[in-house]
């Protein structure tokens, strides 16, 4: 084992420092020099989410930095698909630029797939050449998820240029193929995509670990990998990364890498393969330039109270101390953004009725919590005066999908394990291309959360007894650009609201977020229809 003896002096004005780097683990120690001391705390390089989607946290780029500091974070690997969805290229650009503000570290991805699929509708289409020329900004590591794997499975051309433009510019694929096992998994990694963050199994993750790529264990505010996974660090230390991929602002506020490192000890796994997961295979991997402590690095460090909790006293990044006990020490940012695309007015009830012509069953999603994946059931809804209507008592309530870019008839169908009894809930923020989504007890109430986010451009709502609530997100529909913790707080409230009107899941506006996320099995609804993931097609809701 190589050592560096490292003086770091002053640091927060307490103690004089020697951190012994353990080059073979990546490990830093910190004690007083010559003088063992546990009450001290411990000097890591920080900790780096290695696939998340800053939109998802409703705060635009400064805001989630901001909050992320105070949690030892110092950078994120960070696929922008969400604004492209929305507002291409501008908005690509947008988030770089105001990740630019503060500092802290943005690794941006150029996004693959928008849209992700042509079942949908998306504000905008990044093509082949789009990308190569996201991907010649050296301010941009890598080419975002590939979620369309069946076009690169069979030979797609504007997929394999995409995957050939990252390639022949020395910058990593990321992969997204959530159940792909066997033969097609291993012809999809053998494209040169180099990472997977949708394994909900750990055989999957083994199969794909024995192909070559490697796995981020994902732990958001709906897709909860963790528990299947976490062995996975001490099985293969060198092959696994910790990612968020979506997290809401209340759970951003709460912890973030730091909390994975904290349940990986309390599950057994050794502290140094931890640390490697959380702070040092992004760097590798995605050729960062954060540093890893070595002589010459810049500054970028965290100070935590232990190995075990992981408490973050103060985080560092190019020297510049930017958190103090749970505290953020970079000021709110706010600023007026003109960035969205909402071209549509009010709807009405009538536009949401579903006429019943007979007594069948219909395919039904039903959501899983605590997973993007659906499972498709056949189930009879409610009738009533020869329309299929929300069923409260057995739970299977109508889904709707409002196209949000031009004026076209909501797409319906029905959903089970919202637990709704009363109420609606909607959101703007529906992956990935984002229009308008909504799922309720009645129709008068799925209209009301519509309408209250078409009113504002963009939003999360909720209708409750008397109650209309709405959290605005006026950039691209998708992000505030309000103080994050205020944000956070507003979020809490109305998350709160949907759960007293009968909801179990634990994040409800989040899971409703991926209710149309076509290229996620099994069963999805786009704002064209009810999407099959299994035969990747629409199908009839009769």
């Amino acid at each position: 084992m190589r050592t560096l003896e490292a003086n770091f002096t002053d640091i927060g004005k307490q103690h004089v420092f020697a951190a012994r780097i353990a080059f073979d683990q990546f490990m830093v120690s910190v004690t007083p020099m010559g003088n063992e001391n546990p009450t001290l705390p411990y000097l890591l390089p920080g900790f780096i989410d290695a696939h998340v989607h800053i939109e998802s946290s409703m705060l635009i780029p400064a805001e989630f930095a901001r909050i992320a500091v105070t949690h030892g974070t110092i950078a994120t690997v960070s696929d922008p698909h969400e604004i492209a969805n929305v507002c291409g290229l501008e908005g690509v650009e947008f988030m770089v630029n105001n990740g630019l503000s503060v500092p802290f570290l943005f690794y941006f991805g150029a996004p693959s797939c928008v849209p992700a699929t042509i079942f949908e509708t998306a504000g905008a289409k990044l093509d082949a050449d789009a990308v190569l020329s996201l991907l010649e900004n050296p301010r941009i590591k890598y080419l975002s998820e590939m979620m369309n794997f069946p076009g690169a499975l069979q030979g797609d051309r504007e997929v394999l240029l995409k995957i050939q433009h990252a390639h022949n510019l020395g910058k990593p694929v990321d992969g997204h193929a959530p159940g792909l096992r066997g033969e097609m998994a291993r012809k999809y990694i053998g494209l040169g995509i180099s990472t997977d963050h949708e394994c909900f199994t750990l055989e999957e993750a083994l199969e794909k670990l024995q192909y070559g790529m490697k796995i981020i264990i994902r732990e958001g505010s709906a897709a909860r990998n963790f528990d299947a996974l976490y062995t996975l660090i001490d099985q293969y230390p060198d092959m696994v990364m910790f990612g968020s991929d979506d997290k809401h602002p209340d759970e951003l506020v709460a912890g973030h890498i730091n909390l994975l490192c904290r349940r990986a000890i309390q599950k057994g796994m050794n502290v140094f393969n931890v640390l490697t997961a959380a702070c040092i295979n992004p760097v590798k991997h995605y050729k960062l330039e954060t540093g890893l402590l070595s002589v010459g690095d810049p500054a970028n460090f965290i100070l935590v109270n232990n190995l075990q909790d992981f408490m973050v006293q103060s985080t560092y990044i190019n020297g510049e101390q930017l958190s103090e006990n749970g505290r953020s020490l970079i000021p709110p940012f706010t600023a007026a953004v003109n960035l969205n695309q909402f071209n549509i007015g009010p709807i009405s009830s009538n536009a949401i009725s579903c006429v019943a012509d007979g007594d069948y069953s219909l395919p039904v999603i039903e959501a899983l919590d605590g997973q993007l994946i659906t499972n498709k059931r056949s189930i009879q809804p409610k009738k009533e005066n020869g329309c299929w209507i929300s069923d409260t008592v057995n739970d299977v309530l109508k889904i709707v999908v409002v196209n949000r870019y031009h004026p076209a008839p909501p797409a319906i169908a029905f959903i089970q394990n919202f637990g709704l009894k009363q109420g609606a809930i909607a959101s703007s923020v529906a992956h990935d291309s984002h229009n308008i989504v909504a799922v309720g007890a009645d129709d008068e109430s799925i209209v009301k959360a519509i309408n209250m986010i078409v009113g504002h451009k963009g939003g999360i709502s909720c209708i409750k007894d008397n109650l209309e609530m709405v959290l605005p997100l006026p950039v691209g529909g998708l992000m505030s650009n309000e103080d994050g913790y205020k944000v956070a707080e507003l979020y809490s409230i109305i998350d709160k609201a949907a759960k007293d009107a009968g909801s179990t899941l634990r994040s409800p506006f989040m899971t409703l977020s991926f209710m149309a996320l076509l290229v996620i099995p099994h069963l999805k609804l786009s704002d064209k229809g009810l999407f099959d993931g299994d035969s990747f097609n629409i199908i009839s809701l009769a």
